[in-house]
């Protein structure tokens, strides 16, 4: 009730059409809700079956998806992509490693520093669909790097999209189906996928412009085809099964506490300096004050902006509960959106330690 809560009260500072929350703890999903329109004109409900574009939070699963393969031996973190991807289409990119790529630290430009015309003009235009991710490729193939890499930091979606290329021909699998044996059927996933396989009997939202959260008027957001940025940015999934996703991160069964320690551990720059937000591999990894005698909590994360929607992905691990939060709009001031889940994971974290408390008259636990 107290989530719930929470929910309509950011839906209504964000005006966000609907608004959507999940809450992992131990492994289990043990809380789902939503509240709001996921289609304003028909007054559809939003419902926890609800599904969202992710947005950046599509690199979590990419994550989850390299961690399987670094557990595996099929990838190792530091070996030149090269190795695996013997005729990249730009050989600037042979020595790049797949850490550098998920650690945003190869020098691959984000979209609008892609100095790809061709490829610039598809990411405006958002009207090609890539079924297969090295097509995608092209989008940025001819692009100047933005510096040597392994020098420095600068968030890369299309870095993502390569890596996602790289481990397709490491295992020789197309990626889609690689996502699915490695990450999404082995957790019961259902609703993670690319946009492009959703069908009409599945509850995807319709997204919406509604002057980044400033303004109640919303109006539909155009057609758009996310499949050139799918790795870094084009997934959809309701809240729940990203909740899930990150209560399968935290399983040593699923993820060995090595590979996800070297995955939550941000290496230093050349220059002595911890990259942004202490990002690692694929995840974000903070600290955050929880207050109410809770205190500074370990937090891995990624969010994500999309066309009409937003997302956010946490873990913490101290507590092995995973919250994720899923909108079908756009707010100025992303945090404004985000910090719900907070608020969400203190409701929980108070009601386990009261649980924890409460003890059998005659107990020697």
């Amino acid at each position: 009730e107290h989530a719930l809560q929470h929910l309509k009260t950011t839906r209504g500072k964000i005006n966000a059409p609907a608004i959507s929350a999940a809450v992992t703890m131990d492994g289990t999903l043990v809380w789902a809700g939503a509240n709001g329109w996921s289609d304003v004109k028909h007054r559809r409900p939003a419902t926890p079956d609800t599904r969202f574009r992710i947005g950046s939070t599509s690199k979590g699963v990419t994550s989850a998806v390299l961690a399987r393969l670094v557990d595996q031996e099929s990838i190792e973190l530091n070996r030149p992509i090269g190795t695996y991807f013997p005729d990249l289409p730009n050989p600037r990119w042979q020595h790049m490693t797949t850490r550098q790529l998920a650690s945003h630290t190869a020098g691959l430009p984000h979209y609008k520093e892609n100095t790809d015309m061709l490829g610039l003009y598809q990411t405006l235009a958002l009207n090609k669909r890539y079924t297969n991710v090295e097509n995608a490729l092209n989008v940025f193939d001819s692009s100047e790097l933005l510096f040597e890499p392994g020098t420095k930091y600068s968030y890369s979606s299309f870095g993502t999209v390569l890596l996602s290329a790289v481990m397709q021909r490491a295992t020789n699998t197309p990626f889609l189906t690689l996502a699915k044996q490695q990450v999404t059927t082995p957790l019961n996933l259902t609703s993670i996928k690319a946009e492009f396989e959703v069908d009409d009997k599945e509850p995807l939202a319709h997204f919406y412009w509604n002057d980044k959260g400033r303004s109640k008027l919303v109006k539909e957001w155009r057609s758009v085809d996310l499949s050139h940025r799918l790795a870094g940015g084009g997934f959809v999934s309701t809240s729940s099964d990203l909740a899930r996703l990150g209560a399968g991160f935290m399983d040593d069964a699923f993820i060995s506490k090595t590979t996800r320690e070297r995955f939550w551990t941000a290496l230093p720059l050349p220059d002595g300096s911890q990259p942004p937000y202490n990002y690692a591999v694929g995840w974000r990894v903070i600290t955050h004050d929880f207050g109410d005698g809770i205190g500074e909590i370990r937090v891995a994360n990624h969010g994500g902006v999309s066309r009409g929607a937003q997302s956010w992905l946490m873990m913490l691990p101290d507590f092995n509960m995973a919250v994720a939060v899923n909108i079908n709009s756009n707010t100025d001031v992303f945090w404004d959106f985000a910090s719900v889940s907070m608020d969400i994971a203190r409701v929980f974290i108070l009601h386990a330690k009261r649980i924890k408390s409460i003890r059998i008259p005659g107990s020697t636990d």
